[in-house]
C-alpha cells in the first residue's frame, strides 16, 4: 500500500525524503520516522494566494484526489485543524496558517447519514413535494460532530419515506436551516426538484422569513434596516462577528420593526433579507439590543423571575435559550408556483418570557 501511494505521488511530482512537494511554495510533512504522523497526513502552509478560500476547497485542492465530500468528512469530525484548532468546511483562510489533515482518519469513518430516530415532530404543513416542521429549541437540524442524535434530519427519515438527496446524504431533505437553540418553522423537501426550486428562491432572496424576538435593552429606533457584513468571529470559533474592515465578512441586511415595549424590553418582529450564520443575533447585538439569554451574544444563558423583574439574580428559570422563534416563511410553492405562507405557533418558553416580562411591567 505505501509503495502504491509513493508511486502515484511521483507522478509528475518532485520527492521529498518525509512527503511530497504538491505545491512549491507549501510546507509538507509526514515523515515516517515520526510516530505522531505517517504518510497519510497532509500539512500545508498558507500563502497570499490561499486569502479568503474556504478550507475544504483548499484541503481537496491539496489531498491528492481526495473527493470534497470526504474532506468535509474529515473536518466535520475533527481530523482537519487550521493553527492547531478544529475548523468548519466554510471557514476562510489567510496567509501563513498551517492546515493539517489527518487523512488516514478516512479509513475509520464512515459517511455521517442520519440513522432513523422515532422522535416526534410538529408536522405543520405537508403534501407531494414540501414538508413543513415547527422545530423544538434544541434540536440540531443535521448531524455533525458533538451532536449526532436526537436531530431532525434523524427524525424526518423515520417518519417520512421520500426527502430530497440535493444536500447529501447527511442531509436528506434539508434546504435551510436553523439554529440549534432557534424555534420555529423549517421547510423541508421531498423532492430533488422542489429542493432545486426552493433553493433558487433562496439564492433569489425572494423567500421571506419572519422571526420574533424579545431583546433587551430595546432598540432606540421604531424600526430600521441593519446592513453590516458578518463573518467567522476573529478570536471565536463558535461566533459570527460584525466584519467591516477585511476580507472576511460577507454582506448581511437584516430589517426589524419594534412590536411592543417593556421598559427593559422589547418584542420585535424581524425580518432577515440574507442569510448569514447567526444573522439576526449578531445584528441585534451590533445596535444594543441582544437577544434575551442569547449566551453567545448578550452576556446571559437564561433569564429568571428576578431579573426580569429588577435586574437581580435569582429566581425562577423563564428561558434558557435565546428568545428567537422563527414565526413564518413566504415562498411560491415549488410545483404550482402558487404564494404560501407557513406559520409555527410560538414556542411555549418564549411565552412564558412574554408573560413575565408583562407581569413586571
Amino acid at each position: 500500500m505505501r509503495e502504491q501511494i509513493l508511486s502515484t505521488l511521483r507522478n509528475g511530482m518532485t520527492e521529498n525524503p518525509g512527503f511530497m512537494n504538491l505545491m512549491p511554495n507549501r510546507s509538507h510533512s509526514g515523515s515516517p520516522s515520526n510516530a505522531s504522523t505517517s504518510i497519510h497526513d497532509l500539512k500545508l502552509v498558507t500563502t497570499a494566494n490561499d486569502l479568503g478560500k474556504r478550507l475544504d476547497v483548499f484541503v481537496a485542492e491539496n489531498a491528492l484526489g481526495i473527493s470534497r465530500s470526504k474532506i468535509n468528512l474529515l473536518i466535520r469530525n475533527g481530523f482537519v485543524t487550521v493553527d492547531g484548532k478544529p475548523a468548519k468546511s466554510s471557514d476562510q483562510l489567510r496567509p501563513s496558517q498551517t492546515v493539517f489533515a489527518n487523512l488516514s482518519q478516512l479509513e475509520t469513518l464512515k459517511p455521517d447519514q442520519p440513522v432513523a430516530e422515532d422522535i416526534p415532530l410538529d408536522v405543520i404543513f405537508e403534501d407531494d413535494a414540501i414538508i413543513a416542521i415547527n422545530k423544538p429549541a434544541g434540536m440540531v437540524v443535521h448531524p455533525a460532530k458533538g451532536h449526532w442524535a436526537g436531530t431532525l434530519t434523524g427524525a424526518l427519515v423515520n417518519h417520512f419515506q421520500q426527502l430530497s438527496t440535493v444536500g447529501g446524504s447527511h442531509r436528506p431533505g434539508i434546504v435551510h436551516r436553523l439554529d440549534r437553540d432557534t424555534s420555529g418553522v423549517i421547510v423541508v423537501a421531498k423532492t430533488d426538484l422542489a429542493h432545486m426550486r426552493l433553493t433558487r428562491q433562496f439564492e433569489k432572496r425572494s423567500v421571506e422569513k419572519k422571526y420574533l424576538a424579545v431583546v433587551s435593552p430595546p432598540p432606540e429606533r421604531d424600526r430600521d434596516l441593519i446592513d453590516q457584513p458578518i463573518g467567522v468571529h476573529p478570536y471565536q470559533r463558535e461566533k459570527m462577528a460584525i466584519r467591516k474592515s477585511d476580507s472576511h465578512g460577507k454582506p448581511a441586511t437584516t430589517f426589524y420593526e419594534v412590536k411592543a415595549r417593556w421598559g427593559r424590553f422589547a418584542i420585535v418582529n424581524v425580518f432577515p433579507k440574507t442569510g448569514r450564520t447567526h444573522q439576526i443575533r449578531i445584528h441585534l447585538a451590533h445596535i444594543g439590543s441582544p437577544v434575551v439569554a442569547d449566551r453567545l451574544y448578550s452576556g446571559r444563558s437564561k433569564a429568571t423571575t428576578s431579573w426580569i423583574r429588577d435586574g437581580r439574580e435569582g429566581g425562577e428559570i423563564v428561558i434558557q435559550r435565546q428568545a428567537l422563534h422563527a414565526h413564518s416563511i413566504s415562498f411560491k410553492h415549488p410545483l404550482t408556483n402558487q404564494p404560501l405562507t407557513l406559520e409555527a405557533p410560538l414556542a411555549e418558553d418564549i411565552q412564558k418570557l412574554i408573560e413575565a416580562i408583562e407581569q413586571a411591567a
